[in-house]
């Protein structure tokens, strides 16, 4: 996975935090918890916040 596959980071998200409050979810940790996700493999500083921003966007969908 890379940051341009947001729906797949948000799935990955869901499964491996599923009682995580995604609306009050601080990026840094948001940041971490998608560079450890299994088959993620993109630059770590190639992230920004609207990088960041649209996959929390995309996880909060995927609970919905």
């Amino acid at each position: 996975m890379r940051w341009t596959d947001i729906h797949d980071i948000a799935i990955g998200l869901d499964d491996a935090h599923p009682d995580a409050d995604v609306v009050n979810l601080r990026f840094t940790d948001l940041h971490k918890w998608i560079l450890a996700l299994p088959g993620f493999s993109d630059d770590p500083n190639r992230s920004n916040e609207k990088i960041l921003e649209a996959i929390q966007a995309a996880w909060i969908e995927e609970r919905g």
